[in-house]
């Protein structure tokens, strides 16, 4: 939940179902929610209530989704992140290229929508993040502060860059891959083992003796879970 300010969304689908799923989900998860059925009411829903971020579907009645972002990209800044039943690159690539932030398959889960709400409103609205609260972690982005059940780690700057991204990705799968590219960037020259090295140091500092905190999913990666 986000301490410092609401975090306004706007959820965009013509199916009843999943909008009030989302609805609730959010809400309960301390969002201010609004809804909209189709993309004429998307926009001008947008330009009244300012939303952070926009969950939108493409597969729409009268303007589709795609069309729908580029007109929200107009209005202001905002996160958009789009569904779609379709998995076909095409229009993953599409939705991207036209000003798309994130891009996810129907069905999904609540938990994986949730953690991609929390990564686009830290790279795309810093200063909501005074303080936020995930589960027993809590990440102070003034401070450079994480702690965990109450109690803040010391941790070095790696490893609060890379607590940070596996607690803001909770219920994600990150591979070694992607990690390095987050956290140590595009140029590093050193092998991927010392993801384990830092994975190793965090379950220390965590007291995660059992992995149950940072579980390791063999050959694909690592994921935080959080209740």
């Amino acid at each position: 939940m986000y301490q410092a300010q609401e975090v306004r969304i706007l959820v965009v689908d013509d199916e009843d179902t999943i909008v009030e799923f989302l609805e609730i989900g959010l809400a309960n998860e301390g969002f201010e929610v609004k809804t909209a059925e189709d993309g004429l009411q998307a926009v001008r829903m947008a330009k009244e209530f300012h939303p952070h971020v926009v969950i939108l579907d493409v597969m729409m009645p009268g303007i589709d989704g795609f069309e729908v972002c580029t007109m929200l990209k107009k209005i202001g800044t905002m996160a958009v992140i789009m569904l779609t039943a379709k998995d076909e690159v095409g229009d993953r690539i599409t939705g991207l290229t036209i000003g798309a932030d994130d891009y996810m398959i129907k069905p999904f889960s609540f938990e994986e929508l949730l953690a991609r709400i929390h990564a686009r409103i830290r790279n795309q609205f810093p200063q909501l993040l005074e303080k936020v609260t995930i589960g027993p972690f809590s990440i102070d982005e003034k401070r450079h502060e994480i702690s965990y059940e109450d109690q803040v780690l010391a941790l070095s700057a790696t490893e609060y860059d890379l607590l940070h991204y596996l607690v803001t990705n909770h219920g994600i799968v990150l591979s070694k891959a992607k990690i390095l590219e987050a956290v140590w960037g595009y140029d590093f020259g050193g092998q991927d083992n010392i993801v384990e090295v830092y994975v190793r140091a965090l379950r220390d500092k965590l007291g995660d003796k059992e992995h149950q905190v940072i579980r390791t999913l063999r050959g694909t990666g690592y994921r935080v879970d959080v209740p």
